[in-house]
Parts: C-alpha cells; structure tokens; sequence
C-alpha cells in the first residue's frame, strides 16, 4: 500500500516510519523541508519525500493521486501561540480538499482528548481540526490521547527536567489534576493497527493507559523509578502566566509550548470511550513500565526521537535551507586551523559536541551564555541533544541549530537559535589533513556590533581552546 506520511519529521512521525516500512509499505513522506528530513539508507528505497507547506496550498499537488491512506500528523503551535488555531485550521481545511481529489480511503489523526466540559484552546483547536477531516470524502479515524510517555516527549521531558533539577517543588494547583498517561509504544501500536483496517473507520476513540494519575503523582512516579526523592508542594496563587514562566525557567520547554501545556494540563484528559483496546487487541501498559521503557532507551542513548528538535523548541519560523550559506559580506567572521593528527577521532569529537559533553573547553561560559539567553526569552542550552554521538541536520543542540551534517565529508554547520543582534553561524570542516573552524556573525544595525566586539576578547580562549581540543 501507498501511505502518505506527514509530520514525518515529528516526534511521532520518526517513530512510525520504521513500523510502516516494515509492514512493507511504500511511504510518501511530506516535509516543509527536505534538509531536515533524515533517511536510513536501508530504508531510502521503500520512501519517497516530498516537500509540502500545508498552509500554501500550491504546494500540495506534489501529493500523489493513488495513495491509499494518510497519517495526518501536523501541528501549528510552534508558529506563534495567538494564531496556532485558526493555523491548525487552515492546515487541515488545505489537507481535506486536496487529498479529496485522490483515491485515498483513510485518514489516521491522533488527536487530543476532549471529554471534558472546559477545554484549552490547544485541546479546542484539535477537536476543529477533527471536525474539517471529517468533512472530507474520505473515512477517518481519530484517536485521542492524553499525556504520552517515551523518551523525548515534551511532556516526560518536562517531569524528568523537573524532578532532576529539583529536590522540592512549589507548584500550581494543576498538578492535581487527573490525567491517564499512555506509553509511546501504545500510542504506536494503535496508529499502526487501524491502518486500512475498516472496525476503526468513520470513529473516533480515547486511547490511554490503564492508570489515572494526577501530575503530582506522575511526578512522583518519577521520582521513585530514578531513586530520588522529592518533596511537593502546591500554592493556589500561582497563575497560568506564572506557571508558564515557571515550567520555561526550570525546564528545557520553549515559551509557547509551556504555555500550551500549562492550559492543558487544567482540563482532566481521562478516557470515557476505549472500546478500541478490544478491537484491535492492544493491552496498554501500566504507567510504571511506561517510564521503565523511556528511562533504558536514555540510559542506552537510543532515543529515536524528541520534541527538541521540532521548530517549536527554538526561534525558526522557516525552512533551515536558506541559512545553509554561510554569509562572507558584512560579517564578522572568527577563521582559526590546525592540522589533525587522526581524522576520525576528530570527527567523532565534533559529532559529540555540546550536550551532556559539553564545548570541551570553558564550558561554565558556554552555559553562562545559556542562562543569560534564557533570561532573555530565547531557548538557553537546556535542550541538549538528542543523542550523544549522532546528529543529524535538523536537530538542536543547546541553543544551535544543526543545518548540514556530512561524516563522510567531516563538514559541520550550526545556526544560533539565541536572542542576538544579528545571526550566527559555527562552522567545521576538514579538508585534506587541516580542521578548519569558523565562527561567523552577520550583525544587525550598532547593537549588533557592540555585541561582537563585547564577546571578542573571550573568543580567542574559548574557540581556541576548542579547537585544540578537537585535535588532541
């Protein structure tokens, strides 16, 4: 079967495309991007990418005729957090008329659950978007989770970042809320289970895990599985512009999505309608394993994938390409060299670069430079990377950005996602047996430069330092 995959750069879409090709699909990726799109070669005959914006809709006819079924995995909240829905909307509205001129009989959405009376405008945008499907001439099946539980999801992250970072926590009123917490692998399992299979046609269905919990049980759920403990205490005085500066500061979450969250996680998401767990023979996992299985594959540094390199972790609100050139012209441009003694421990410094291993010299300035933007609104360094050893273009790391990785040509491009007066770019490659490292700064306007020249003095430390570093 032909499946059309978007959001295949997701959280969730990374997860599911391995299931779908092994169930011996033909895979129909759609991406805003073709840089950010990362394809094992094992996998490069049985997937086709393609680049679609659903908000332009010229831009869909790229979208085959003879598919057979879609994933409608697809999310605005990282464009802004005033106009997601009405985004969201427009999205789907785009999606429905042009998948209406194909041959395709189903569309999968995973959704969001909505039985309660009062709910979030994020919760309200994804019931809208569920109904602009199901205007469609196509059969759809909506499944709506709540809280999902897996390594790099944004909200275990946010409870691991909590609970690591802090021994005893005030906290709002909303962590009593009630919520039933699913397992990824669940999540994945329903997903791939109602493809093309009619009993889920025409429906919609919760879909979550056995236990009910509130998010200070969950929290100290956490808690107990990594041996820590934890105090908790909730204040009533905490308001949701509060609570979201407060997840912003203490965690790696961006603005928008802490601000997302925080409405969410008012409103209880708990399963009224889960009769889908006999239809297609899924036995959800208790929330305790859930987290057993998340915290080995972070001990084993497998995480497929995480909601840190989505757009809405950082400041882009466009394509990476168009900062693929590196500028020369009227910038500040710090050029250093040296020649390698081994190429490949050279390249596996670079690859492992930032994160848990840090710049590999004065990195308390690299943090402090983190904190200083985190002040200031912008992403800090809490973000990490996904793994340790592998990046990706696309990815984030720290408060960078990956725009072009090559192993094979031992070339490395990254774009600060920081609060600037300017843009910058950090750039290695290796050419015959010479590494050479540039960091280049566009400014913007007198602060732009001020800027350059107040950080000046610690670069011949800091990037020389590095450098050194990457030979040795």
């Amino acid at each position: 079967m032909k499946i059309l995959l978007t959001g295949a750069t997701g959280y969730i879409g990374k997860r599911l495309l391995p299931i779908l090709v092994g169930q011996g699909h033909k895979i129909i990726c759609c991406v805003r991007d073709k840089n950010r799109f990362y394809c094992p070669k094992e996998f490069q005959k049985k997937i086709e990418v393609i680049e679609v914006d659903f908000l332009k809709p010229e831009t869909l006819t790229s979208i085959p005729e003879d598919i057979d079924a879609a994933y409608y995995l697809i999310h605005s909240m990282s464009t802004s957090t005033a106009n997601f829905s009405e985004l969201e909307r427009i999205s789907a509205e785009n999606f429905v008329y042009r998948i209406n001129q194909t041959q395709l009989k189903q569309v999968i959405y995973l959704s969001g659950i909505v039985n309660d009376e009062s709910l979030s405008k994020h919760l309200s945008s994804r019931k809208k978007v569920e109904d602009v499907l199901n205007s469609g001439n196509f059969a759809v099946t909506t499944l709506r989770a709540g809280i999902i539980v897996g390594s790099g999801s944004a909200s275990f992250e946010i409870i691991r970042d909590l609970i690591h970072k802090l021994p005893i926590m005030i906290t709002p009123k909303w962590v009593n809320t009630k919520c039933q917490p699913i397992a990824i692998n669940d999540v994945l399992d329903f997903l791939s289970k109602s493809l093309l299979n009619p009993i889920t046609y025409y429906q919609n269905f919760d879909i979550g895990g056995p236990d009910v919990l509130t998010y200070k049980e969950m929290l100290l759920g956490f808690s107990k599985a990594r041996n820590l403990k934890r105090s908790i205490y909730t204040i009533p005085i905490m308001t949701p512009k509060l609570s979201s500066y407060w997840l912003f500061f203490v965690t790696s979450t961006s603005y928008k999505l802490a601000v997302a969250l925080v409405s969410s996680m008012k409103v209880e998401v708990i399963c009224k309608d889960n009769r889908i767990n006999d239809l297609l023979n899924v036995v959800p996992m208790p929330y305790e394993v859930a987290l057993t299985k998340a915290l080995i594959k972070i001990d084993k540094d497998d995480v497929v994938s995480s909601w840190k390199d989505s757009l809405i972790s950082g400041r882009f609100s466009s394509n990476i390409s168009k900062f693929l050139k590196v500028p020369k012209k009227d910038c500040f441009i710090d050029r250093r060299k040296k020649e390698i003694i081994n190429r490949e421990f050279t390249i596996e410094r670079i690859w492992s670069i930032g994160g848990e291993t840090g710049w590999y010299y004065g990195d308390w300035l690299w943090d402090l430079r983190g904190f200083i933007d985190k002040l200031y609104g912008g992403v800090g360094s809490r973000r990490g990377r996904t793994n340790k050893h592998e990046i990706h273009a696309g990815d984030a790391l720290d408060f960078w950005r990956v725009l072009y990785a090559n192993k094979e040509e031992g070339k490395l491009i990254l774009f600060a996602e920081m609060k600037l007066p300017g843009e910058a770019w950090l750039e290695f490659k290796i050419i015959n047996n010479t590494l050479y490292q540039s960091a280049t700064f566009k400014p913007e306007g007198f602060l732009g430069h001020l800027y350059w020249y107040s950080v000046l003095p610690f670069h011949g430390f800091i990037f020389q330092g590095m450098l050194n570093k990457l030979i040795q």
